[in-house]
């Protein structure tokens, strides 16, 4: 999996928690702060960046290593976040409700037919720039990236 275009100006760093990486966190269920990102090597934040996650066993063999990692840099485990059973980026016949709140506030009319068309890394990262919580000014280049807008 290859890295967006809006993340550009951190990836090469890896000074941000990349997408790709964010959404092995929710699929193993763990909750890694930025804190912890920083204290790990480079070494291993690329060996996250490239260690699959997309079987149950793939996830429970991500979990592990990061939770050890992140205990001997820290000295204890991140915290544990639940796992989605049908997560909201692998469903493409419903934009969820945050989605479609962040688009009417940014003027953006995003419909059904859009939404179908993108990968799921893809609908996951919108989900994740639509949330309140998220600093989003790659919401609307995100969407320019994945030939929502023009």
């Amino acid at each position: 999996m290859s890295f967006f275009q809006f993340e550009q100006d951190f990836v090469e760093s890896l000074r941000c928690i990349p997408m790709q990486v964010r959404m092995k966190l929710d699929t193993c269920g763990v909750k890694l702060k930025l804190n912890h990102w920083h204290q790990l090597t480079q070494a291993e934040r690329q060996t996250l960046v490239e260690m699959p996650c997309a079987t149950d066993a793939e996830a429970k063999q991500y979990h592990d290593y990061l939770q050890q990692l992140v205990t001997e840099h820290t000295g204890k485990p991140a915290s544990e976040l639940p796992v989605e059973e049908n997560p909201p980026w692998l469903n493409a016949a419903h934009i969820p409700e945050t989605v479609q709140q962040k688009a009417r506030e940014m003027g953006v009319n995003l419909e059904l037919h859009h939404w179908k068309r993108l990968t799921p890394a893809q609908r996951f990262a919108i989900i994740k720039l639509s949330r309140p919580s998220h600093e989003n000014k790659n919401f609307i280049p995100a969407l320019k990236e994945f030939n929502v807008l023009n």
